[in-house]
Parts: structure tokens; C-alpha cells; sequence
């Protein structure tokens, strides 16, 4: 006999509002991630074209780390709104 354990958001009085609020620090954080690889980006063709190396190096860094981060951001989006549905399916 297994048994199954689900969340109760039933108990939870403010579920709409967690994942309204979730959902919008998620949304700020990607947005601030796709700014600084614009940043980064624009800061790794200047330094490269003007021989900075180190400013290269370190813009590029930038670059995938927001790529990563903006991934993480996106992923959990989809992630928190899979869980908030699944306990309330059940």
C-alpha cells in the first residue's frame, strides 16, 4: 500500500494571491535578467572591438550568467504555476 501525499492548498486562504505574487517576483526577476544581458552583450562587443580583454571576459561571464538566470526565472514560472495546479487538482 503506498501512500500519496499532496499539498492542501485548500488550507491556504490566500492561493490565488501566492501565485499572483510568486508569478509577478518571478516576471521582475526576468525582466532584470534580460536587461543585463542586453547590457553584458553590448559591453562584450565594445571592450572585444576596443581590445579590453578583461572587460571582454568578464561582460561574456555576465552574458551567461543572465542567460542562466533568465532561464531559471522562466522555468519557474512554468514550474510553480505545474505545482499550484497539481495541488489543487487534488
Amino acid at each position: 500500500m503506498s501512500a500519496t501525499i499532496f499539498p492542501n492548498f485548500g488550507a491556504v486562504g490566500a492561493a490565488a494571491e501566492l501565485r499572483e505574487l510568486i508569478g509577478a517576483l518571478l516576471m521582475v526577476a526576468l525582466i532584470a535578467a534580460v536587461l543585463m544581458l542586453i547590457v553584458c552583450a553590448v559591453t562584450w562587443a565594445l571592450a572585444s572591438s576596443n581590445g579590453h580583454y578583461q572587460a571582454a571576459s568578464r561582460a561574456r561571464i555576465g552574458v551567461w550568467v543572465s542567460i542562466g538566470t533568465a532561464a531559471v526565472a522562466g522555468i519557474g514560472v512554468t514550474w510553480l504555476n505545474f505545482l499550484l495546479d497539481l495541488g489543487s487538482a487534488m
